[in-house]
């Protein structure tokens, strides 16, 4: 609805003046987005390798060492990540067993960063099926695990442009999911088989998008 002249009263054109900036606003937001137009952080798992997976205990406890590197390929050129926060959670079959806290870190445009190695090691519980647990015979028989993944839970800052730093948020987990990754005596650098890691791209969709926000928006 227009707005009618100023003798309609002081409260219209407060009315008027207050959604006319809203809505400037909201098409700045828009227009700055896109072109800002960010493209989603790449994570990718470069190599893993496991000298020590083991169930005892009735198949109840798993003494583990597993590691792993990292490569961190921001694409943009207009945005700065600060990584205020990065989790490393490793799982097996749908089980988390080991977590490990990484350095925060400042990453510039198109910059490559490589984390590693990230090592899990220790002992903890998890529940496997009757399936699953024959499926783990099967895997260290061959001496491959088929079924380990990697999560990076991360808060960041980013600045956008050279005027925009946005406050703190928590980006979607990053998932390296399908590892499979050969077991290596600890004693010797060769594997019981002839099975070499392959590089395997991590899922990072939607990286600058907030994930607790209400409405899924963009960096609060």
């Amino acid at each position: 609805m227009a707005c009618r002249p100023h003798w309609f009263g002081t409260f219209t054109g407060l009315y008027c003046t207050f959604y006319t900036i809203i809505f400037i606003f909201i098409l700045l937001s828009i227009v700055f987005w896109i072109v800002i137009s960010p493209s989603s952080v790449k994570f990718h798992v470069t190599d893993a390798t496991l000298t020590e997976f083991n169930l005892t205990n009735n198949n109840n406890t798993l003494y583990y060492n597993f590691k792993l590197n990292v490569t961190v390929r921001n694409p943009n050129n207009n945005i700065i990540v600060y990584y205020r926060r990065i989790t490393a959670i490793a799982w097996y079959k749908d089980n988390s067993f080991g977590y490990v806290s990484l350095t925060p870190f400042d990453q510039g445009h198109k910059n490559t960063t490589f984390l590693g190695p990230i090592v899990f090691n220790g002992n903890t519980k998890i529940k496997l099926g009757r399936k699953q647990v024959d499926e783990y015979s099967q895997e260290t028989r061959v001496g491959i695990y088929n079924d380990l993944a990697v999560d990076f839970d991360i808060k960041i800052r980013a600045k956008f442009g050279s005027f925009y730093k946005s406050g703190r948020f928590n980006t979607p987990v990053v998932q390296c999911r399908r590892l499979r990754v050969p077991l290596i005596s600890a004693n010797s650098s060769s594997s019981s088989t002839t099975f070499s890691f392959s590089d395997r791209r991590c899922s990072s969709a939607s990286f600058f998008a907030d994930r607790d926000a209400d409405a899924g928006a963009g960096y609060v």
